[in-house]
This record gives C-alpha cells, structure tokens and sequence, in this order.
C-alpha cells in the first residue's frame, strides 16, 4: 500500500462510483490507493466477454536502458516472460497522452503475470478485446483512446470492451466497466489493502514482510455504496488483534488535500484471530 508524508502514514481510502449518463450499464469508478497489480485479477476477472487484455499505455522508471530511457513495453514482457502480441503505432501515438507507440495483446489470465510485484508501473492503461482481436480494432481503440477528453467517458465508444483501466503514480485508479459487480469487488479491495497496510507497521513484524488480509465480500461493500456513491476512509484502532477503518461520505469525489470529516458514518472492523470483517453504521 502506499504512504504518504516523512511518517509514511498510509494513504487514505477513496472511493467513486456513478453511472454513465446514456451509457447503457457503465459504471465509472475513481479510487485510490491501490497499486495497478493489487486489483489485476480483478480486472481480469470481470472481462468475461473477452479473452484478452491490451495494454495500451505504459510508463515506468523500473525499467530503462543505458541512456537511462525507458524500455518500450514489449521489452518489459519480455524480460517478465510474458507472451504477447506486440502491435506497433508508430510515431504518431508518441507523446500522446493514454497511448504507447505499441499495444501489448495477452491473454487475461497472464495480466496478474505481467503485474507481478516486481516492478512499479506510474502511469498504466488496459482495456479487454476479443483474443482474436485484429489489427485494424486496435487502430480503432487507439484512435478512440487518443482523442478522447480527459473525463469522457470510453467504453461507450468501445463496443464489446468491459473494462477499461488507467493507473497514476502507482496509487490512483481510475476505471470503466460493464460490470455492476466490479465497483464494489474494487471497494472491497482498498479496505483490505488498507487493513493490510496498517498490520504490515506494526512494531515486531519485519521489514518488507506481507500480511493477507480477506476482503470484507461485494455484499458490506454493495451496502455502503447504495447508501452513498463517495467514501473516504481512516485507520481508526490498530492492535495485533483488531484494525477498525472510518468511513465518511462525501457530498463529491475526494481531491488530495480534502480533509478526513470530523465525523465517520460507518466503521469497518477486522478481526485479525477471526479473518473477519464487520461494516456497521457508526456510534
């Protein structure tokens, strides 16, 4: 999880969900913080309709060559072991912004692969295709992709695409599906990331050790956003045994800088003995 500040205090929990207008079942969801590989098989998962994943941005300080450049992405699945369909854009993608001057085509099931841990990827955007996608589709996703406006909405442009994600610096996630179980699958995600990240700084566990933390289930997750569409969240209690969250709706989506409400709405607790979760409304 990241950090925030010389105290390296985990980031807050934010989280945004609404329907597009007109967009016939698409949700757009905003969040952080979560790193692009922490929701991949999430991702993966909910491209049902389609066997494949392109990667169609990439950026990336994990990965450059002697003149300190980054690799083109290719490489990067290359030296991952990643198998995939390379499909070149040529000069006129480069220095646009959501576009690589090449698409990566893999099978989905490869993307948590490709995500795995070793690496950091700051800027990352990917969008399901059918796995017998052809050349001239992903010239037409790119030209989509690569005139659109920052916040229009793109999966209605994208017949037969489920998913479409883009990561910023690691940490913000922003995200359109078809799927109405993805936005609460993606919340129940971030409470056990922040959890996480709040056991993982506790005192007498090792540097750079990991701890599994379960989700709470779409269920408690669904329930909180049918009650309100922005949420943010604050580690309350942490002991070895209990980890307790504050959640607070926004009256909009959180921005850097929004302070944490003085009050919490509902409170997320997880038993660490028990590997539960209880998400009741606040005291």
């Amino acid at each position: 999880m990241n950090s925030v500040g010389v105290e390296r205090r985990p980031f807050p929990l934010a989280f945004s969900v609404r329907e597009n207008e007109g967009g016939a079942g698409v949700w757009r969801v905003a969040a952080c913080a979560a790193q692009a590989g922490e929701l991949a098989d999430l991702l993966t998962a909910a491209a049902t309709a389609n066997g494949a994943v392109a990667v169609v941005s990439l950026e990336t300080n994990s990965y450059l060559d002697e003149d300190w450049q980054p690799l083109p992405p290719s490489l990067i699945a290359a030296d991952l072991g990643v198998p995939c369909t390379v499909h070149p854009l040529g000069s006129w993608a480069s220095g646009t912004h959501g576009l690589a001057e090449e698409l990566l085509v893999m099978d989905r099931a490869l993307l948590p692969r490709f995500l795995d841990g070793t690496w950091s990827p700051y800027e990352l955007s990917l969008i399901d295709v059918p796995a017998d996608v052809t050349a001239d589709r992903l010239d037409e996703l790119a030209l989509v992709l690569g005139t659109a406006r920052g916040d229009e909405p793109l999966l209605g442009r994208l017949e037969g695409s489920r998913v479409w994600f883009s990561g910023h610096d690691d940490c913000y996630v922003l995200l359109e599906t078809r799927d109405p179980a993805l936005p609460a699958a993606v919340l129940a995600r971030l409470l056990a990331l922040l959890a996480g990240s709040a056991l993982t700084g506790l005192a007498g566990l090792a540097e750079g050790s990991s701890v599994r933390v379960p989700e709470p289930g779409p269920g408690p997750a669904g329930q909180l956003i049918a009650a309100a569409p922005h949420w943010i969240g604050a580690l309350g209690e942490v002991t070895e045994d209990l980890v307790t969250i504050g959640l607070a709706a926004l009256p909009r989506p959180w921005r850097l800088g929004t302070a944490f409400p003085q009050r919490a709405d509902f409170t997320a607790a997880f038993d660490v003995r028990s590997g539960t979760w209880r998400i009741v409304p606040a005291q």
